[in-house]
């Protein structure tokens, strides 16, 4: 079975976005550490999940080659394939990504059940909220960056429960970001 796992940014406060979606809080630019530490993360997936809205930002900005980043960080967002969850687009309109509706954790069953390499989501807030409310999710990999903001769209659901974590790892970096691997207590 694949494993699959989250990378998301957030705030010491647990929100991943501003009340308005704003990023304009993120820690750049980033060190060679915390850039090692993320190649080696993302080395085994060889499958990437999106929410829609996130795709539409993040598939057409990495097909441009965004400027800063590495040759080999740019071939390897835009070779590695994408599922992008949709409950609207029916089609893809991007290349090497695919559109899955219908039931998220069948989706997701179905995706660990395929032979090859790690999957990864990165969001955004409401895939992500849905991919952690249905326990759908082996390891997170928090990038806490030194910023509270006070409100926003966080990363945690609320669901009424404990979602009770296993803290594997915590590595701060040079640029001030640290680095949270957890994965869920399950009984």
């Amino acid at each position: 079975m694949r494993t699959f796992k989250l990378q998301v940014q957030m705030s010491v406060d647990g929100y991943m976005a501003g009340p308005n979606g704003e990023m304009d809080w993120l820690t750049f630019p980033w060190t060679d550490d915390i850039n090692a530490y993320l190649d080696a993360l993302t080395e085994p997936v060889d499958c990437i999940v999106l929410g829609r809205k996130l795709a539409e930002g993040f598939i057409p900005t990495w097909a441009a080659g965004p400027e800063g980043e590495d040759q080999a960080s740019i071939d390897k967002m835009n070779t590695t394939p994408k599922v992008v969850i949709s409950r609207t687009l029916t089609e893809s309109p991007w290349d090497n990504a695919v559109v899955a509706g219908g039931d998220l954790a069948e989706t997701v069953h179905k995706l660990k059940a395929q032979p090859g390499g790690d999957i990864i989501a990165y969001g955004g807030a409401t895939l992500v909220q849905s991919l952690i409310a249905e326990d759908l999710l082996d390891e997170l990999h928090l990038l806490v960056n030194p910023t509270a903001l006070g409100s926003g769209m966080p990363v945690f659901p609320n669901t009424g429960a404990y979602q009770r974590l296993r803290l594997v790892t915590a590595r701060p970096f040079a640029c001030g970001i640290t680095a949270l691997h957890l994965e869920p207590k399950r009984p």
